[in-house]
């Protein structure tokens, strides 16, 4: 579903300069795949890289579903066509839930499709789908709310609605449960996983909680920092990381 080659980004100058480096990620429809590694290794710039914000420094093969390889896309940033692909093949939830406060609950679970139509893509939203997802996350008595009247669960429920509102192709998660304590971060992982297994969504998540891993046996991509300036993440077998 999504197969990248060689994808590399380095930041900064001379003595301060860091490479995050992806040598190849093969991953599968329905497939969920966390990214692990000590602090400031790299994981949310790589996550940048693959999710068409960050432009890489060097990238052979970037192939998601039925498209084509579009490397020479990224590499030129072509950002028309960049803006597209994640509005429509991409789902994003970052690590605070990115609401917009000044949004209802369901205009903020609204807003992929409202952006999308008015990049006269078409309306995305399965409303049956949305129906779905509130009811699974038991959020219908607060669609009206506004996020500060909202726990931080509630807020991350929201967010991962969200992203996953217009059926992306992948979903990209930095950090979805840290806010939370084990008891409901284990609750929301759950759900992640299942509702994107049931959708065939594979996501790729960014967490420092292992035992969220370990527990469910994920594949994960660990960073290799044994070469000096240089994260090279491989994809690990789920098992103990």
């Amino acid at each position: 579903m999504l197969h990248i080659e060689n994808m590399s980004v380095c930041r900064g100058v001379g003595n301060n300069a860091f490479t995050v480096s992806l040598p190849h990620l093969s991953l599968n429809s329905g497939e969920v795949v966390a990214i692990c590694g000590t602090s400031g290794c790299g994981k949310s710039t790589l996550l940048e890289m693959i999710g068409l914000i960050l432009k890489p420094t060097r990238l052979t093969r970037y192939q998601l579903a039925a498209e084509q390889d579009i490397s020479p896309l990224i590499l030129q940033q072509n950002q028309t066509a960049l803006a597209t692909l994640r509005a429509t093949s991409l789902g994003f939830m970052l690590q605070t839930g990115g609401l917009l406060p000044f949004l209802t609950v369901k205009r903020n679970i609204r807003l992929p499709n409202d952006i999308l139509n008015n990049n006269a893509v078409g309306d995305k939203v399965d409303s049956d789908w949305i129906s779905h997802l509130v009811q699974q996350l038991n959020l219908g008595h607060l669609l009206e709310s506004y996020p500060n009247r909202l726990s931080i669960g509630e807020r991350q429920r929201v967010a991962f609605i969200r992203a996953v509102a217009h059926k992306p192709k992948l979903l990209l998660a930095d950090e979805p449960t840290s806010a939370l304590d084990p008891e409901h971060a284990n609750i929301l992982f759950d759900l992640m996983l299942n509702l994107v297994q049931e959708q065939n969504i594979a996501a790729l998540v960014v967490t420092h909680d292992r035992a969220l891993i370990n527990a469910r046996k994920l594949p994960y991509l660990q960073a290799d920092l044994t070469s000096a300036g240089c994260a090279v993440f491989g994809k690990q077998a789920g098992g103990a990381v």
